[in-house]
């Protein structure tokens, strides 16, 4: 496959994850949080199965001996995380939120270093306090004693929630040898069922407009099935350590999207977000080169453990298979 189409691949699929923080906002306009999880994974779970049986041939068998790390990974990034995203949407925007949860590569770094004794160097700590700075001035709007004055709005608390949330099943993931697209695939399944006693308390609905409709099945198709398996064809073809440099164009897409459906962008918003996507860039940049130096050359096929890196591969929004990342 042509390198200008790899590309072409992980660029699609930040697109579309970015389309889900743009049309989350829109349809949790209609319907619950709750509502919306329960129906991205009930409508795309079939999808995902097949998919992965097209793409990945995957064991089965072997994948479901992992049925619990699998049932975890459900409840943490396809439930929890989900939930927490939409709910945060209708409160602080997709934009904030999107320049918000750039900062996931980043945590995923600094709780690696933390919990799994990953060295980072002077250059990838600099990232992370420059990431972190541009997250704070998105919370803050620039201004520090608002914050102490007021604190932190709901909306932007439950985003940090869906960051902290997707660092934990990042970590987690790299536990997993199961292909990426077939644990995403099962871990839809165990996130249907595992709602399935919500729903039964609280009941669902479905959108009452016809763009309410649309935007539930966009997030269906886009970011839950063509996201994920765009994004780990492309992977699979330059290496998780390139395609991580493409998760810098989400909270771009998000902006851009965001702009054209009449959504306004304040001089914070912006100056956060180029200062989050620096400090990401800064640390996984410096990972992509610790990579070079050790295989030889940059953009190689790694090993299964690079495969699951939670650092480079997922939805974060919403995250990619094992990360996005959605």
């Amino acid at each position: 496959m042509k390198r200008g189409r790899v590309y072409l691949f992980l660029a699609l699929a930040n697109l579309f994850w970015a389309g889900n923080y743009v049309f989350g906002e829109m349809v949790t306009r209609e319907i619950s949080p709750i509502s919306l999880t329960f129906f991205r994974w009930a409508f795309a779970f079939l999808p995902l199965l097949a998919l992965a049986w097209l793409i990945e041939r995957p064991n089965w068998r072997e994948a479901l001996r992992e049925w619990r790390m699998h049932l975890l990974q459900s409840v943490l990034g396809l439930t929890g995380y989900t939930l927490l995203l939409y709910a945060a949407l209708g409160l602080t925007g997709a934009v904030n939120a999107a320049v918000i949860s750039a900062i996931n590569p980043a945590t995923i770094a600094l709780a690696a270093a933390i919990f799994l004794h990953e060295r980072l160097n002077r250059v990838q700590a600099a990232g992370l306090v420059v990431a972190f700075v541009g997250v704070t001035v998105v919370l803050t709007g620039g201004d520090l004693g608002l914050l102490i004055e007021q604190g932190f709005g709901v909306g932007d608390l439950l985003v940090i929630g869906s960051v902290l949330a997707w660092t934990v099943y990042s970590l987690i993931s790299r536990r997993l040898v199961t292909p990426p697209i077939t644990a995403t695939a099962v871990q839809s399944v165990f996130a249907v069922v595992t709602m399935l006693p919500v729903i039964a308390v609280v009941g669902v609905s479905l959108p009452s407009s016809g763009g309410g409709a649309l935007g539930l099945a966009y997030i269906v198709i886009f970011p839950s099935m063509a996201g994920y398996a765009l994004w780990n064809i492309g992977a699979s073809k330059v290496g998780p350590s390139r395609a991580g440099i493409f998760l810098n164009l989400l909270p771009v897409f998000t902006v851009v999207i965001a702009l054209v459906f009449g959504a306004t962008l304040e001089l914070p918003a912006l100056i956060g977000g180029a200062l989050v996507i620096a400090g990401v860039y800064l640390t996984l940049h410096q990972r992509r080169a610790g990579r070079r130096g050790r295989d030889g050359v940059a953009g190689i096929a790694h090993t299964a453990d690079d495969a699951s890196d939670p650092l480079l591969i997922g939805d974060p929004i919403e995250p990619v298979a094992h990360e996005r990342l959605e």
